[in-house]
């Protein structure tokens, strides 16, 4: 199964059609320079109905470089599940948050000890990689180094993000094998604004080729001692 989380939520309808679309994460963005932040007061509003009716769905705010405490309050405040640290946080910040936070990268930097950064998580996901933008920290529509992605995929529970629309999930699906995938952008009729037939249609790409994928597995020769 390819677990689905939609990022970038700013309204109540929104995330009631990714839920109804079949995304298993929803992605709320505390950083102001994004055309998708939102306040933690605007995000409880939503959250608080989410957490109610729907506990089965996993709610992630996503930071950029804020202190510690500041994101536990905005956590506690919005009912959140998970903190997506997107910024240049170091592993000792994830191992403060005591499992309940998940290292994002742009790109897949060979200099980087991911170890570091994933001993703190003993549930999915352990990290996620977006594309390598000069000046932003995600959003940007550009597609991340699926080849690089790969390799970590093979190593841990890897959420893929950048760029993913339904014209390419399905592709990048069958190359990385991602525990999951994250779309922003590519499910949007404007910055901000969730589109219900992209999201759907993005849905519906990544089960089929989830399905293809187990497909393939069932019908690999099998090895006998």
């Amino acid at each position: 199964m390819i677990h689905i989380k939609i990022c970038g939520i700013t309204r109540l309808e929104d995330a009631l059609a990714a839920i109804e679309a079949g995304a298993d994460l929803l992605g709320f963005n505390f950083h102001p320079p994004s055309p998708r932040s939102l306040t933690p007061e605007a995000c409880a509003k939503i959250t608080g109905n989410l957490v109610r009716d729907f506990p089965q769905v996993t709610l992630v705010g996503v930071f950029v470089n804020l202190p510690l405490d500041r994101i536990q309050s905005i956590l506690q405040e919005c009912s959140l599940h998970l903190a997506q640290l997107h910024g240049d946080e170091p592993p000792e910040l994830l191992a403060a948050l005591h499992g309940k936070a998940f290292k994002a990268f742009r790109g897949v930097p060979e200099q980087i000890k991911y170890s570091d950064y994933t001993t703190n998580r003993n549930e999915p996901p352990t990290l996620l990689v977006d594309a390598a933008v000069q000046g932003l920290y995600g959003g940007s529509g550009v597609t991340a180094d699926w080849a690089a992605a790969a390799g970590l995929a093979q190593k841990l529970p890897l959420l893929l993000a950048g760029g993913l629309k339904p014209e390419n999930v399905a592709e990048a699906v069958r190359l990385v094998q991602p525990w999951g995938v994250d779309s922003a952008s590519g499910v949007e009729s404007a910055p901000g604004i969730k589109d219900p037939l992209k999201m759907r249609a993005f849905v519906q790409a990544v089960q089929s080729a989830g399905q293809q994928s187990l497909k393939k597995q069932d019908s690999a020769p099998q090895a006998f001692p």
